[in-house]
């Protein structure tokens, strides 16, 4: 594997992972509410774009522009995995160990916003009523479902990365 392509990786990786790290350590300090706040969702995903982005802008140009699709997509996906594994880690930590109340709180924070949301779309109570009950049998921030979680945060990022891979991907005249 190409050195580039190795510590580009691991390094954006890394701040990948510190950054959801100090988002996640934020919120937690200050105001549980934001976990439930769709727009901070967005505004995530938006850096982390930006992150990847910035990524392969930067190792396309130490790599003098020359950058396979494979190049690109092994790039992205070190990131992410490190980015992920690093944010997984931190969650278990901190919602398994360090503040297990905080889980439940969160819980209840998520069902009322659920319940509004569903009430706004005028949902039929039986189907609110079963959001509920289907929620409270659900531990979001256990240790298992955290790290099903990110399989499938590294599954969609992974299509992601795909599309990143046919963008960022030299052109044949570039090769030359």
């Amino acid at each position: 594997m190409n050195e580039i392509i190795k510590k580009n990786g691991i390094m954006f990786g890394v701040v990948i992972g510190l950054f959801s790290v100090l988002v996640t350590t934020l919120i937690y300090t200050i105001d549980l509410n934001l976990f439930t706040s769709w727009w901070i969702g967005i505004l995530n995903i938006l850096i982390y774009i930006s992150i990847s982005i910035y990524l392969l802008v930067k190792t396309k140009k130490e790599l003098k522009g020359i950058f396979s699709f494979k190049e690109v997509f092994t790039t992205y996906f070190i990131s992410v995995v490190i980015g992920i594994l690093i944010s997984t880690v931190f969650n278990i930590i901190l919602f398994n160990f360090i503040d297990p109340a905080a889980k439940d709180t969160i819980k209840e924070l998520s069902i009322k916003f659920a319940v509004e949301m569903m009430q706004k779309f005028n949902a039929p109570s039986d189907s609110i009523n079963q959001a509920i009950k289907d929620m409270q049998a659900n531990d979001q921030f256990s240790i298992g479902q955290l790290l099903k979680g990110a399989v499938f945060s590294i599954l969609f990022s992974s299509v992601l990365g795909l599309i990143l891979g046919a963008i960022f991907k030299s052109k044949p005249s570039e090769r030359v």
